[in-house]
């Protein structure tokens, strides 16, 4: 009885987790003390309006291999968010595939990938 009722518990956490997880293209606009805005993008167009959330400290930061949802981790951008790139943002800002966990001001970016900006 108890290992049934544990069993749904660890099911149930996992399904919240899911849940609230959220991956997505966008272009980050501004980094600073350790916060990232973003515009959400949706097939070339912008989403909403722009974002500023925390990065999580155990965040991958590297560049994307491949496009979209079928984007995967590349190689580590050396440096993370100290790196050029992100210190150095042009007014066109930075094209990426985004992942966040929680909502709202909870929010936490746990996976910043990159564009080459080639499809």
């Amino acid at each position: 009885m108890v290992r049934k009722m544990l069993c749904a518990m660890f099911v149930m956490t996992v399904a919240v987790g899911f849940a609230i997880a959220d991956d997505f293209n966008a272009t980050i606009t501004a980094v600073k003390d350790g916060k990232v805005t973003y515009q959400k993008m949706q097939k070339g167009e912008k989403v909403g309006e722009p974002v500023t959330v925390a990065v999580d400290l155990k965040a991958t930061i590297a560049k994307a291999d491949g496009f979209g949802k079928n984007a995967k981790v590349g190689d580590k951008i050396e440096g993370g968010l100290r790196n050029e790139m992100f210190t150095k943002i042009g007014q066109k800002g930075i094209p990426t595939r985004l992942t966040t966990e929680g909502e709202g001001a909870k929010a936490k970016l746990t996976q910043i990938l990159v564009y080459s900006g080639k499809k």
